[in-house]
This record gives structure tokens, C-alpha cells and sequence, in this order.
């Protein structure tokens, strides 16, 4: 007689059985944009800054060159990686748990023994375990990467991308995206509706939250704010997105316990 999968084994499996392509492919994108900010600091840095130090043109557009060349390949890896908590959003609202319901396949899981909470549980465990690991590593060769060259990096920290991917702000915009993702999956139940319909709250978060950004510190009398309230700006920025991400997460294990109760 089969007994029923544990948490801790048999569902984690099945969804990284169920959902490998999308998972590689998330993998696959961290590697590049990771790949991209290594070979930018290590390799093309000296190269950049030997040929503006030998630019013998007048006009200080040398400087501007450097900055585009060595800036392009770190601004585009760092703003993609920020922006994907909407394909997270999307993922879990469509992928993860709105099909599933749709196609009942989550209902014929649970007549095997496997709980509502369960399912749910092992759907989100196993995504949100690969958005903390991969998140912390960009964030840490990021910051790597923004020290190491600062010359060619310009001094504006303010930068949405910028300030998100030097700490863990990037982390828990993944996670609230995930949150709400499954949210939206779970109330919605169709595989199209939910990924728009949570792609449109993760806008409403993110865009919120840079519009007010400087509203999260007191700037103390000061007409812009120090780069010095950069962390406790950043930290409540934080804040905010994980408790978004609780409470989403924790919504859509409510709606999920009284439809199925």
C-alpha cells in the first residue's frame, strides 16, 4: 500500500519535476546576468578605464563614454533581475497554482492523501527557496561588482535597479511576487486571468514604492537625501515588500482552506 508523499520529500519533488523547464530557465537567467556583472568588473573594467585615461579629447565626453560602455552590460543585468519579480508574479499566478485549479489537477492531488495547505505549501516552498538563493547571490556579486569600480559607475544610488540589487530588497520583491502570484492563482483559478491580474498588483507595490521612496526616511532638513540613509531607506523598502509578501501568502492559504473546506 503507497502511503501518502511527504512535504519534506514527495511534493518538492513532483514540483521540480512538474516545473523544470521554467525552474532552468530562472536558472539559466541568474547564471547570464551573474556571468554578465563578472565579466564586466574583472574583465572589461581595466579596459574602459586604460582607454578614457588615454582619451585625449577635451570636451569631458571621454569620462560619458567610459560610463556608457563599462555601465551598459551591469545597468541591463541589474534591471532585468529587479523587474523579474513580474515573472515570478506571472509564474505563480498562471504555472503554479491558476492552472492546476483550472485543470483539477490540484483537486486530484488532494484525493491522494495530500492536504489543500500541503499542496500549496510544496508549491511555494520550492520557488521561493531558488528566489532567496539565487537573489542573495546577485545582491552579493552586485555589491561586489558597484565597490570594485565605482569610478565607471556613476554616483547616483538612487537608481530603482540600483537600489534595490545592493541589498535585500531584490530578495523580497521575488517573494512578494510569489506571494501575490499565488494569490491571485488561487482566487482567480484560470491560467490566463491570474498572471495579469498579479502582475497588475506587483505594478501597483513596486511603482508605489519608488514614487514615495524618499518619503521612507526623514531627511533631515536637507534639500536630497545622503547616500548615508541609503540602508534605512533600503531596510523599510524591505520591510514593507515582505510584509505585502505575508500577507498575500498568508490570504492565499485562507481562501484556499475555506474553498476546499
Amino acid at each position: 500500500m503507497k502511503t501518502a508523499p511527504s512535504l519534506n520529500t514527495g511534493l518538492p519533488w513532483a514540483v521540480l519535476r512538474l516545473h523544470r523547464a521554467a525552474l532552468t530557465v530562472w536558472g539559466a537567467f541568474l547564471l547570464a546576468a551573474v556571468g554578465t556583472l563578472v565579466w564586466e568588473t574583472g574583465i572589461t573594467a581595466d579596459s574602459v578605464r586604460e582607454g578614457m585615461f588615454t582619451c585625449a579629447r577635451p570636451d569631458g565626453r571621454c569620462r560619458v563614454e567610459a560610463l556608457v560602455s563599462f555601465g551598459g552590460g551591469i545597468s541591463w543585468a541589474s534591471t532585468l533581475v529587479y523587474y523579474s519579480f513580474f515573472a515570478v508574479a506571472a509564474f505563480a499566478g498562471g504555472a503554479l497554482t491558476g492552472r492546476e485549479l483550472e485543470a483539477g489537477t490540484a483537486q486530484l492531488a488532494w484525493t491522494q492523501s495530500v492536504s489543500p495547505t500541503r499542496w500549496l505549501a510544496a508549491k511555494l516552498a520550492v520557488p521561493a527557496l531558488l528566489l532567496v538563493a539565487g537573489g542573495t547571490v546577485f545582491v552579493l556579486v552586485f555589491r561586489w561588482a558597484w565597490a570594485a569600480n565605482r569610478d565607471l559607475m556613476g554616483d547616483d544610488w538612487t537608481f530603482n535597479d540600483v537600489f534595490a540589487a545592493r541589498g535585500p530588497a531584490l530578495v523580497a520583491y521575488g517573494l512578494c511576487g510569489l506571494g501575490v502570484g499565488a494569490l491571485a492563482g488561487v482566487v482567480v483559478r484560470r491560467a490566463l486571468p491570474a498572471p495579469a491580474v498579479s502582475c497588475g498588483v506587483m505594478y501597483l507595490v513596486n511603482h508605489n514604492l519608488e514614487v514615495h521612496r524618499e518619503d521612507l526616511w526623514p531627511m533631515g532638513g536637507s534639500a536630497v537625501h545622503p547616500e548615508s540613509h541609503y540602508w534605512p531607506m533600503h531596510l523599510v523598502e524591505t520591510g514593507i515588500v515582505l510584509g505585502v509578501a505575508g500577507l498575500a501568502t498568508g490570504a492565499a492559504f485562507l481562501v484556499l482552506r475555506r474553498r476546499t473546506a
